[in-house]
This record gives C-alpha cells, structure tokens and sequence, in this order.
C-alpha cells in the first residue's frame, strides 16, 4: 500500500502519522469484517482533504463524498452525474492501459486511481445509485438518464478490470447481477451493459439461471440481431459445462462418480432447456451464422485486421468503434464519392469495411459457439430438426468461399493449437468453431447428408446400386429440399481446403475430425467410396508417410479418420496397398501407429476388424487377391503381431488414468480377444499374456491390472445412462456378445480357460482389491 499510504512522503509527527495510515487499514478491515467504516462519506471532508495530497489519492474520496450527497433518492441526479465524469475521466485513463499494454496484473500500485476509488466505497455507491429505481414503491418506476447509467457501468466495467476482487464482489450479488438484464431492454446501455456482464459471469462461482431473469423470453425477442449476437457472448457462459481445470478429474473415474452424485440436470443443461423455449431463438441464429457480408477489397486487408486484433479482443468493444467508423465514413463520403480512391486513401478511411468483415466474422463465432453446444446437450435431436428446418447447412455452405474459407494464403497457413479457447485471431476462431459445429452436426445423426447437394446425394444412390446393396435408410429419407445449393456440397468444400493446409497445421486436426463425423456410426460402403473417389485416403497416407507431419493431435486424428475410410472396404485396403508400395513406405506407417497407440488405436481395430470379416468371404475372388498382396493385412494375420499390439493397448492404461480419450485402448483389446473367442483361440491369447508377465518378470502384473479395466467396463457401459450402440454400430459386433465375453472374462471359476483368473498363480492374484470407488 506503499502508493495510498504515502510512505515516501515526509511525516511531521508519529501520533500523526499513525492516526493517517489507519484510514486505509480501517477501510480494509471493514470489507473483510463489515464492521467500522463502509465507505469514505462517513469521514469529515476536511481529513480527506489534509490527507489527499501525501497518499496521492488524487481528490477521488472527496468526489465520492460529493457524488454521495448529491445522490440521494430523490434529488436532482445532474450534480451526481458532473462528479461522476470526472471520476470516469480518471479511472478511464487506467483502464485505457490495462487493456493496450498485455493485461497488467491487476495490482493497487499499477491502478491507484481505481484501487482508492474501490476502497472508499466507490463501487457500492455506483450499485445502489443503478438499482436505486428498483426500490420504489411507486408503481411508474422513475427513470434515470440514459448517459448516467452508460458511465456508471463504465466505471464499474474499468474496476472491474483494473481492481483485483471488484468482478468477484459484484459477482456474489445476485440481485444485482440479474438486474444488470432488464437494462439489456435499452439499446443505448447495452453495450455497456452487456460487457459488465460477461466479465461478472466469467468469474461467478455458481452458474447463473436464465429462467431466473425477469421475462427473458420477451428481453431476447427485443434484441436486433446486433444485440442477440453479443448476448451470444453472454449465453455461453451459461449453457456451457464449468471446466473443471484438473486433468485427475477428467478421468472416467472421476466423471462415474460426479454422475452419481449429481443425478439430476445440471444448471448448463436446464439454461439450455430454457433458451431452446423462446420462440424463434433459434431460426434468429440460424439467420445469423448464414447472413452474408460484403467481401473485403484491397491486399492490405489482413494486415488492416491483424493491426486491429492486436488490441481488440472483444467484440462489445469493436461494437463501440464500428459507431465511431460509420460516423467517420460518413463524413469522408461528402469529400469523395469515388470508391476507386478507397485503395489509395489513408488507413483510416479504409478500416471501416474491415472493421464490418471483423465484427461479422466475431459475430459469427459466437453464434457458431451456442449453436454447437446445443447440438451437444441432451436436446439434440430437436435442436438437430430446427438446424435443417431453418437451413443452417445451406446456408453455411454459400458463405464458404466467401467468407469462411477466403482465398488469402496468409490465414491459410497458420500453425494454431486445436484448444478451443485458446486467445487466437477472430478468423483462426471462425474457422474452428465452423468446423467444431460441422463435427457435431455429422457425428452419429441421419442429418449429416444435408452436407451434400442433390447431384452429390445421387451419386451416393448410384454407388449402393452399382455395389448391389441398399440405400442407406438415412440417406433415403433426407428432405432434399433441406440439402446443400451450388456445384459442391458443404463436405466437397471442406475436403477441397483440407488438401491445400500445410502440413501441421492445426486446421488439419479439426477438419479431419468434421470428415470422420459423417462416417462415424454404421459403416456405410457408399459414404466411404464417395470419399474414396476424391482422394482421401491418398492425401492422408501422404500427411501420415511423406508429409513430414510430427503433430501428434494431427496425426490421431488422421488415423482416427483412416480407421473409419478403410473399415471393411476391401476397395480401401487395395488402394492402400498401391500408395505404400514399398517397404520403406510401410516401414514409416508403422513407425507412426507404434510411436502412440493411443493415438493409432482406432486404426489398428479397424484393420482387426476387417481382417476378420474379410478372412471369412475367401468366396469372392477379389477378396482373397487383396488379402494375398496387402501387405498391412498380412502383417496384421500374423498371430505375434496381434498379440504385441494387445499387450501394450493393456499395459498403458489402468483403471485410475482411464479417459474418454484412451478408453478407446481398453475397447481395441476387447475386440482382438472377442474375435479370439469366436474361433476358440481365447485361452491362447490369455496364455500369451501369462507367458509375457513371467518374461518380463512381473507375474500378475498385466492379468490383474485387465482384470480391473473390465470390471471397470461393467460398471462404465452397463450404466443404464450409456449408449451401447456406439460399440455396436463401429465394431458390427452385437452388445450381448461384447458383455458375454466380458462376463466370461472376469469368471470367478479357476478351472476355466477362458477366464483370466485362471492364469494368475495364488501368490500374485490380486482380484479382490476394489479399485473402482473414487
């Protein structure tokens, strides 16, 4: 406190100097006791004065005091409001270089002027000044101006981000918070309004309840769809699950355990309940994710946005400018109406067309935001319908070339980690949260061939006739009506740009991660050779062989992808095998699957699993040439190449670091021992494993450890919460048969030789532990 207290300054006397320094320690005393002073009104203005000067106050709690008197109810708020500027004015100055010098950490020796104004009771008497109409008993609520609301919540907002604890104080009161809504209903406090919001919501330790704000049903209808946009900002914070910040409480663990203790919806989920019920909310985004802008003219506009992204972060702010840009565009149409000059003339009068592209694109980030989250929750399938009611995929496709994925190399190349709320460029987050929607769209939903146009739809009905086998129900019952314009589809499109991103970039991921949605679920023959025919499979053994690529969230998500092209199509294993065709080349491929198996744990299922179906169709000609020349399928046939893969899909997983993420290991080595068992070769495999612990001279070890992960599946997928179907429709192994073969497994019966307790020796068994309670 060495600032306020004026430590520096020379002192006349210590009885003095005790009896000054004790107001800073008395204010702060009472905040944390709320006993003794609250607020600097309470003290004689002659002290305040005597003591401004040493403590460098600035003449800040003699303006409180000032705005404290002139602020009571009923009395003339034109004197409050004159104090009340010159306060903002000074406060404003802090919050000017908080935001354009990388975020200071709020601290009171860097914000002085915001840290008195706080302590002095500066923030409670702004509060009770906006909430004071609120009180009355009158039933015509009396109404405060429009400019003295805006710069209360201006001051507020610049304490809240120069002043640590201000934000967490305001977020505590309720009463306050949902009062902040009603003034959303004012389209010149908005703004202001809405980014004090955000910042409390983000800190708030409880979720706030949408329904508990006073008809917000009729609050959203009233927005233009400016305002809906950045109440966007608002709402994500509401219907998105709290991250809970540690990596042990992500463990399935963890999350089985939550799931008990919570049974019933949690906040996130009934707010997205309650925006799902206000009509027409949806349709409204709808037309606000597809509407269209004008594209940017002039080279140097990549450079006009990144020169602006560097200190606008925040849409509510460009908001504030985008007013101040129309006005200056205004004016500098009198003085020349030639739109040729627009290239030639200074930089100012050409951002306000970036600036539009900017805040359209920021708008739209936050739209895509809600809308993927709701596609997400527990109402899907009804968001699901109103999505392709309203023509979201369309709609999306025809801004694609345009806007979502313009033709500017610079934005094309740039390398970005795939986490989501990463601080990254408004274009780089576009482009994402496009692509996120586009995962959640597809994944496991009949909807996903609304990605294709008609011609491409046919072509679908064309590779089911020439194969001789049915239409895929999905795709014959599609609304065609619903489904993509133009020449290409939404899915051409994104595999066009897919090919062109370099290397490791992290587009890659999230792309790759859109494609394998759609071919997720029942394995579709058609779906697969309509991607098969534009090249997938070849650019991604070319990302995965002789790219270069060393991402490992990249190259998950492309074995991931291949996994789901190759599974049971033998025309996929033999265009693999005419890409890697030469022993260097598939040397390289394996070289990647075993550098992670839980990356590449996927892939090697798929090829299990086809080798299996296709070992059993030794009918067809064409089927046993590809089995004779493939060389992964011959390296996946030999029985010690499955059998290491099975050691190490157990042996780096136990039941206390199980993830959504590596459970997929734990279901791999299921599938290789359930094929195991359906041609009577289980006792073989476990014997295998048996035989490896007593190698590596750790007997009991691997056994024990596969003995708890599958007692934790019983518990896991025999939840009656659990989709099963998921296991079913990617394995084409019915769910009865994955739970036998489990129950099996884990048999009590010492003399059977399907059951892992067989092969444990007395000393090492240990069976009994329960490791699965958190």
């Amino acid at each position: 406190m060495a600032t306020l207290l004026g430590s520096e300054s020379p002192c006349t006397g210590g009885k003095r100097r005790n009896c000054s320094s004790n107001i800073v320690t008395k204010f702060t005393a009472s905040k944390i006791t709320g006993q003794g002073f609250s607020r600097g009104t309470q003290l004689p203005g002659g002290l305040l004065q005597e003591r401004d000067k040493r403590a460098k106050w600035h003449g800040i709690p003699t303006l409180l005091q000032k705005l404290y008197e002139s602020s009571h109810p009923n009395s003339d708020l034109s004197h409050a409001h004159s104090f009340l500027k010159v306060l903002s004015s000074q406060l404003s100055m802090e919050a000017m270089s908080f935001v354009t010098e990388d975020r200071k950490t709020a601290q009171e020796s860097t914000f002085p002027n915001t840290y008195t104004f706080d302590l002095f009771g500066g923030v409670d008497l702004l509060v009770e000044i906006l909430m004071r109409p609120t009180l009355t008993m009158q039933k015509k609520k009396p109404k405060m101006n429009d400019d003295l609301v805006k710069d209360c919540l201006s001051v507020l907002y610049n304490c809240c981000i120069c002043t640590e604890g201000v934000t967490k104080s305001l977020a505590a009161r309720d009463d306050f918070v949902l009062f902040l809504f009603t003034l959303m209903t004012n389209k010149k406090t908005f703004l202001q309004t809405a980014t004090l919001i955000e910042d409390i919501l983000g800190v708030k330790k409880e979720m706030i309840q949408l329904e508990g704000i006073p008809n917000l049903s009729g609050l959203v209808q009233s927005f233009d769809q400016q305002q809906l946009a950045n109440f966007c900002r608002i709402l994500s914070v509401t219907i998105s699950e709290p991250d809970v910040g540690n990596d042990d409480k992500h463990t399935l663990l963890a999350k089985n355990a939550q799931q008990k203790r919570n049974a019933s919806p949690s906040r996130a989920e009934v707010n997205q309940v309650t925006l799902l019920n206000i009509p027409g909310f949806i349709e409204r985004l709808c037309k606000l994710a597809t509407r269209k802008v004008s594209e940017a003219t002039g080279a140097n506009f990549l450079q006009e946005l990144e020169d602006w992204y560097t200190w606008l972060d925040n849409a509510l702010v460009l908001d504030a400018l985008m007013q101040m840009a129309t006005e200056e565009a205004e004016q500098s149409s009198t003085e020349s109406s030639d739109e040729s000059s627009l290239a030639t003339s200074p930089l100012r009068h050409r951002l306000p067309q970036s600036m539009k592209i900017v805040h359209e694109i920021m708008y739209k980030v936050e739209v895509l935001y809600v809308l993927c989250v709701l596609l997400m929750g527990r109402q899907r399938n009804q968001v699901h319908k109103m999505l392709a009611e309203f023509r979201l995929i369309p709609g999306l496709n025809n801004l694609f070339d345009k806007l979502i994925w313009r033709k500017y190399t610079a934005s094309n190349h740039v390398v970005h980690g795939q986490n989501e709320n990463c601080d990254c460029s408004p274009e780089i987050s576009f482009k994402i949260q496009f692509l996120r929607l586009l995962q959640s769209f597809s994944d496991h939903h009949e909807n996903k061939y609304l990605l294709l146009n008609s011609q491409e739809l046919n072509e679908l009905s064309a590779i089911s006739m020439k194969a001789n086998i049915p239409e895929v129900e999905a795709l014959v019952n599609t609304d065609r009506s619903l489904v993509c314009d133009g020449k290409k589809g939404l899915l051409t499109r994104l595999l066009t740009v897919m090919k062109r991103e370099p290397p490791d970039s992290s587009f890659r991921f999230w792309q790759a991660r859109a494609v394998e949605s759609f071919l997720r679920g029942a394995t579709s023959y058609a779906d697969q050779m309509f991607l098969l025919k534009r090249g997938l499979l070849e650019h991604i053994l070319f990302c995965i062989i002789d790219s270069g690529c060393t991402s490992r969230d990249v190259l998950q998500s492309y074995f991931d992808l291949l996994g789901e092209l190759m599974k049971f199509n033998i025309d996929a294993f033999k265009r693999f095998n005419k890409y890697v065709n030469t022993p260097e080349k598939f040397q390289t491929f394996l070289t990647q699957i075993n550098s992670s198996l839980v990356d590449s744990n996927m892939l090697v299922r798929c090829i299990v699993l086809s080798l299996d179906r296709f070992e059993s169709q030794t009918e067809d000609v064409k089927v046993v040439e590809v089995l004779s020349e493939c060389c992964l399928l011959s390296y996946m046939a030999r029985v010690e190449n499955r059998l290491s893969f099975l050691f190490r899909l157990i042996n780096i997983i136990n039941v206390q670091t199980l993830t959504q993420e590596n459970v997929s290991c734990l279901n791999t080595s299921l599938v290789i021992l359930m094929l195991a068992r359906r041609k009577a070769k289980l006792p073989f495999y476990l014997n295998a494993l048996r035989e490896k612990e007593y190698a590596e001279k750790y007997p009991g070890c691997l056994l024990n450890n596969f003995h708890n992960l599958l007692r934790f599946w019983q518990r896991h997928y025999l939840n009656k919460d659990k989709d099963s179907t998921c296991l079913e429709n990617s394995s084409c192994i019915p769910f009865s048969y994955w739970k036998e073969t489990v129950s099996v497994l884990l048999g009590s019966d010492r003399t059977s030789l399907c059951a892992i307790a067989s092969y444990i020796d007395e000393p090492f068994m240990d069976l009994d532990r329960d490791l699965l309670e958190d």
